[in-house]
């Protein structure tokens, strides 16, 4: 039977059935990390993603047989369009059988969607934002995914180039040992770097403290900081106060280094967080039944990985040192939570201010994802 494609209303049962087939898709892979179904759920709706401000999006499933065998999400972010002059739709949320018929069916679904839209061009695995999942995963596919990642089968590279999608750009990975103690270089340049600026690392233990104070400058050197980064989408207001809201509620305060000079100003952040990976997969992407006690056992309890999500620094703080405070701040914070490995998540291959950073600790590079373009 042929294959048919479907748009999906953006209701949450249509959006569950979306959600779930790609978690579903990687039943029985040991590496695959779900995302939590509410929250992805809620990324894709209109009426509480506020970064439909300036997105449109249309998402796709494909069925055989009345079965679900693909997905796919198109996105048009006519923010970035504007800054970049160019008319790209975006796909991302994509999972599909290895079958050239579904994938093919798929992607025109999603290709014609954004030409009647106006792009002439496709560009993904992206989502709305940066803060959405981004880039496929081209090596590495029996590395375990991290909670900000894309896990994808080894077949999907292949699919892509078959239909014409080429390189735009690639983003590297690393696992990194946590040294015993912070580098001797680290400890000097952060000492130099405190007196020289007047610079210093504050810890917070109240969460409400922290979006008081901090919350707002946090998400705002965020903008700052990844500005000229590839296809980076500034947060609006309304983002920032919906992101205050979802993820300074999680965070583990004392993974996160937050570096202000003599007048409190921010200056720096390194967020950190204890691998999710495990947790995810015993939940099943679930927080009920009992998925809300796998992922606080995550957050607290016993673990030997770290996921380093970001480090920001302000423009007329780069080069200056500043990320050696960071660690030198976090890996005594490491050490004593028993954290043996760090995840560096993704960084753009050409990055060699932030590569060359590794060069001080034990580390490989394990996973390699890349962001496909085609001319429509």
């Amino acid at each position: 039977m042929s294959v048919v494609v479907e748009a999906v209303k953006p209701t949450k049962s249509e959006l569950k059935r979306f959600v779930q087939f790609g978690i579903s898709h990687y039943k029985g892979n040991g590496c695959y990390v779900p995302p939590l179904v509410s929250d992805e759920i809620e990324t894709l709706m209109p009426d509480k993603n506020p970064a439909f401000d300036y997105c449109r999006a249309q998402a796709f499933m494909a069925y055989r047989d009345g079965k679900p065998v693909g997905r796919i999400v198109a996105i048009i972010n006519d923010l970035v369009n504007k800054r970049t002059g160019v008319n790209e739709g975006r796909f991302g949320f994509v999972d599909f059988i290895d079958d050239p018929e579904v994938v093919d069916a798929l992607f025109g679904a999603a290709e014609q969607w954004v030409k009647d839209n106006g792009m002439d061009e496709m560009v993904g695995p992206m989502g709305f934002t940066d803060m959405d999942h981004e880039g496929m995963l081209v090596e590495g596919f029996d590395e375990m995914g991290t909670m900000a990642t894309i896990y994808n089968y080894a077949y999907y590279p292949e699919q892509m180039e078959r239909m014409g999608y080429a390189k735009d750009v690639d983003w590297v990975e690393y696992r990194v040992t946590v040294p015993k103690e912070v580098p001797e270089k680290f400890v000097r340049i952060s000492e130099i770097v405190k007196k020289k600026y007047g610079l210093r690392s504050i810890k917070f233990t109240s969460r409400r403290k922290i979006k008081e104070q901090y919350g707002q400058a946090l998400f705002e050197l965020i903008n700052e900081a990844y500005d000229k980064l590839y296809g980076y989408s500034p947060l609006n207001q309304r983002q920032i106060d919906y992101y205050i809201g979802k993820y300074l509620n999680i965070i583990r305060l004392d993974c996160l280094s937050v570096i202000v000079d003599s007048n409190d100003q921010l200056v720096a952040l390194g967020l950190s967080m204890p691998s999710m990976s495990e947790a995810l997969r015993k939940s099943g992407g679930r927080m009920l039944p009992f998925g809300w006690y796998h992922l606080l056992h995550g957050i607290y309890g016993k673990n030997d990985v770290v996921d380093l999500l970001l480090i920001a620094v302000k423009k007329e703080y780069l080069s200056r040192g500043v990320n050696a405070l960071v660690f030198a701040d976090l890996i005594p914070i490491f050490n004593k939570e028993g954290f043996k490995e760090a995840e560096s998540n993704i960084e753009l291959e050409g990055n060699d201010s932030v590569r060359q950073q590794w060069d001080y600790f034990p580390h490989r590079q394990h996973r390699r994802r890349r962001a496909y373009r085609k001319k429509l």
